[in-house]
């Protein structure tokens, strides 16, 4: 009896929700070709290569003169007085720790700018989604669905509107 009611109560309810679900408006989206193609995503790659670049080239080649020492070095240590290879061990040393410390400081000040950048632009991104379904009162837009009808498609209205957006 009680498997009935659950039976009848479900099939009332499918019937009941139809109509609504029928005006129910979808769009869909690839989120893929907005991450290669918005022009917001260019600027910020660019502008994080810009801020970070300079530190990088630095870095590298404060990582090949130390290489370079420390070859020289192997092949003078045996003529070297022990106090000179001593020394000379430590500098090494105490070089290859700072270029690592200043790797890892940079690894976190892009990541972490990255974030923030990253952040932004999917904030401004997230504004013209939202526009776009507005204007075409959509109910809901899937992102990356396995199928969908290319007229339920938004990707290239968006990317119109960024790349509108992007040359102001």
């Amino acid at each position: 009896m009680i498997r009935k009611f659950i039976a009848i109560t479900g099939v009332i309810l499918a019937f009941t929700t139809l109509p609504a679900l029928a005006d129910l408006k979808i769009g869909v989206l690839s989120s893929a070709d907005l991450m290669q193609k918005a022009p917001q995503i260019k600027a910020m790659q660019d502008q994080l290569k810009a801020q970070f670049e300079r530190r990088q080239n630095d870095l590298e080649a404060d990582a090949k003169k130390l290489q370079d020492d420390a070859q020289a070095f192997q092949k003078e240590a045996d003529m070297l007085a022990p106090a000179d290879r001593a020394k000379k061990e430590k500098d090494l040393s105490t070089r290859k720790i700072d270029i690592e410390s200043k790797g890892r400081q940079l690894q976190d000040d892009f990541n972490s700018a990255r974030q923030q950048q990253y952040a932004k632009v999917m904030d401004s991104i997230k504004t013209v989604i939202d526009a776009v379904a507005k204007d075409k009162g959509l109910d809901l837009i899937i992102e990356n669905p396995p199928f969908a009808k290319p007229e339920l498609d938004v990707t290239d209205e968006v990317l119109k509107r960024l790349q509108a957006a992007g040359t102001k």
